[in-house]
């Protein structure tokens, strides 16, 4: 207990000294829930754009806006790759960047897959890593500038599908408490999820993502648990949808029955639904009405309540 404790302090000192653009561990390195031995290694692929598999060191990668230009808001990233890798910097560190530029704290997590071989209880992991990253976050907000109260999410594809869970799975206890970080809430304040992957049911799923997380043969109980649109209660965070109409890889199908679920809960949402984009457009900067999309995810985290 007193090396976790250690590592908790060392991690809220380095951040508070140098958090611009600083990476963190999620976790002690020999002390990472659902790990086990493997010989994997994690594969870093740098075209286009960077591509991660096989994460065998979760973290959050921090991005701060200057404290003269904070407005007390973070949100986390979660990259998209169904599951089976992370588009890092086109769904994470440049998200990042652009929220920074709104004076929004940005901070990607680098969340472990489910298709990794150094992970039990694949279906499980994910959502392990989400819930220490938002209780890490909150953890270091008085140093970082930002508001306990004011933190939120953004996934992307299937990191939309890890987003959603965390939303309507915070209280879900996946893992055994590690040190005082645990003990706060993982609950986030708002959500917002870009053609998300969020229902597992035959007629809307992305199958790529939902076979790399519960298998090729789920039971109708697992596929229920992780079809996140069941899971929406009055305590689901306002969210904002966006998606585009002609999205063959993730159909907006998703985002609608999220809508509708959290519409029949109560629970403030916005959603916005593009005539074209396809899947994956990230910032859209190429497009002149689909980039539009940004603006209203400013305008919408300046009004909530």
């Amino acid at each position: 207990m007193k090396s976790r404790v250690v590592f908790s302090l060392l991690i809220v000192g380095m951040c508070s000294v140098n958090a611009q653009d600083t990476i963190i561990p999620l976790w002690p390195a020999d002390n990472i829930p659902n790990r086990v031995p493997s010989s994997e290694k994690e594969i870093v692929v740098k075209e286009d754009i960077v591509r991660i598999s096989k994460v065998q060191q979760p973290s959050l990668e921090v991005y701060l806006p200057s404290k003269a230009n904070a407005t007390g808001s973070a949100v986390l990233i979660f990259p998209g790759g169904g599951y089976h890798i992370l588009a890092y910097d086109w769904e994470g560190t440049d998200i990042a960047k652009f929220l920074n530029s709104k004076g929004i704290a940005g901070i990607v997590v680098k969340y472990r897959l489910p298709t990794s071989a150094s992970v039990s209880e694949k279906h499980k992991v994910p959502l392990i890593d989400a819930q220490r990253a938002i209780r890490m976050v909150r953890t270091n907000a008085d140093s970082w500038n930002i508001e306990d109260g004011n933190i939120g999410i953004m996934g992307f594809s299937a990191g939309g599908h890890l987003a959603s869970t965390l939303g309507t799975h915070f209280e879900e206890k996946v893992y055994s408490n590690q040190d005082s970080t645990d003990e706060l809430s993982a609950r986030p304040d708002f959500m917002v999820l870009v053609y998300p992957v969020i229902s597992f049911s035959d007629a809307a799923t992305h199958f790529g993502s939902k076979k790399a997380l519960i298998g090729e043969a789920p039971s109708k109980e697992l596929v229920d648990h992780f079809s996140n649109e069941l899971q929406v209660t009055e305590h689901t965070p306002p969210t904002f949808l966006v998606h585009a109409a002609d999205d063959k890889g993730v159909v907006p199908d998703n985002s609608i029955l999220f809508f509708q679920a959290l519409r029949k809960k109560e629970v403030s949402a916005s959603l916005h639904i593009y005539p074209k984009g396809g899947h994956g457009f990230s910032l859209a900067t190429k497009d002149v009405y689909l980039r539009g999309w940004t603006d209203r995810l400013i305008e919408w985290i300046e009004n909530l309540e």
